[in-house]
């Protein structure tokens, strides 16, 4: 695994390094060594923030924790990982066994481990509806009336498919599509 590390308000120590990696190497049976972790660590207000993104192979796995104690903030982010790491294994048996494409990317992630049976992933509606052209701005409107947190659109300057989104700290972010 290679480690990127990026502070904001924080400086970050080799002792500091060297304790964040030690528990992120407990995800070391899906991180192979030329996979890229980054690790981003800021403090505001007496607040740290620990994210981490892992870039795998065809799949990206992030998770972020704040907490007054940098070292439980890490603990966090770990947990969360972890549990990302489980729920993409089941995923992914349960799907190689229709794909031969997710055979090989299960065989890629989890050479080594035992297979355990898990829920294959229902989807419970399936929703059509026409792209309206419009601005993104406008499109963030139609997402508050709608009540959804997110909004599927045709941007009209762009003529792309982009999607807006409320963002966890209340801000709203916009997604563009690339083919």
């Amino acid at each position: 695994m290679r480690y990127e590390f990026i502070s904001k308000n924080i400086t970050v120590t080799d002792g500091l390094k060297d304790k964040i990696t030690a528990k992120l190497d407990k995800l070391e049976r899906i991180i192979h060594e030329d996979n890229v972790v980054r690790v981003v660590l800021s403090l505001v207000k007496q607040e740290n923030t620990v994210e981490v993104t892992i870039q795998l192979n065809s799949r990206t796995l992030r998770a972020q924790a704040k907490n007054e104690e940098l070292m439980a903030a890490v603990d966090e982010v770990v947990d969360i990982l972890q549990r990302q790491v489980e729920k993409y294994k089941g995923r992914l048996q349960s799907k190689k066994k229709r794909d031969n494409r997710f055979k090989m990317e299960y065989d890629i992630a989890f050479a080594n481990e035992v297979e355990i049976d898990e829920q294959p992933i229902a989807i419970t509606r399936n929703k059509r509806f026409n792209l309206k052209p419009m601005e993104a701005e406008e499109a963030v409107m139609e997402m508050e009336l709608t009540g959804h947190s997110f909004y599927v659109f045709k941007n009209i300057s762009s003529n792309e498919v982009n999607v807006v989104y409320r963002r966890a700290n209340g801000e709203y972010g916009l997604i563009e599509t690339e083919f």
